[in-house]
């Protein structure tokens, strides 16, 4: 299941992509526009600034934009460096393994056998879908916001 916080940061990225030449946002607006409690925001994007996603300036004309262009950050990145796995339950984990403690033999297990099927599944949806892919939807269904000054 996805957590709150990666709700909260796959938002802001993709607000963030809305804006035009690499323009700066700060915190607050995306906290306002976004509705996210600026607190848990600003550790969110410390968290996405260090791992490479947001570039950050501080200061008075300080704020926040993506660190690469919106087409080369997918979704299943974004959740991964959240949320940390994307499998359904630990045993299917590619890079979380853990066995089920009342489990015999994970290999032989049919529950885990369609876990991994389900997390193979949601990985290629999730790396398949970019911060752009979003901004498409968002604009074929009228949902891109106007963009505001800062």
């Amino acid at each position: 299941m996805l957590t709150q916080k990666a709700k909260y940061a796959l938002r802001a990225l993709i607000m963030l992509a809305e804006q035009p030449d690499d323009r700066l946002v700060l915190i607050a607006d995306i906290a306002e526009r976004e509705n996210i409690p600026r607190k848990f925001l600003e550790a969110i994007l410390v968290e996405l600034r260090k791992q490479g996603l947001l570039y950050a300036k501080r200061g008075k004309s300080g704020g926040y934009r993506l660190a690469r262009p919106a087409p080369q950050i997918t979704f299943g990145e974004v959740i991964r460096l959240i949320d940390g796995h994307l499998a359904p339950i630990p045993c299917a984990s590619k890079f979380s393994f853990k066995p089920c403690e009342d489990c015999g033999d994970p290999n032989l297990c049919s529950v885990r056998w369609l876990m991994v099927q389900v997390r193979d599944a949601t990985a290629n949806v999730l790396d398949h879908c970019t911060l752009a892919d979003a901004l498409r939807h968002r604009q074929s269904t009228g949902g891109l916001a106007l963009m505001f000054d800062i």
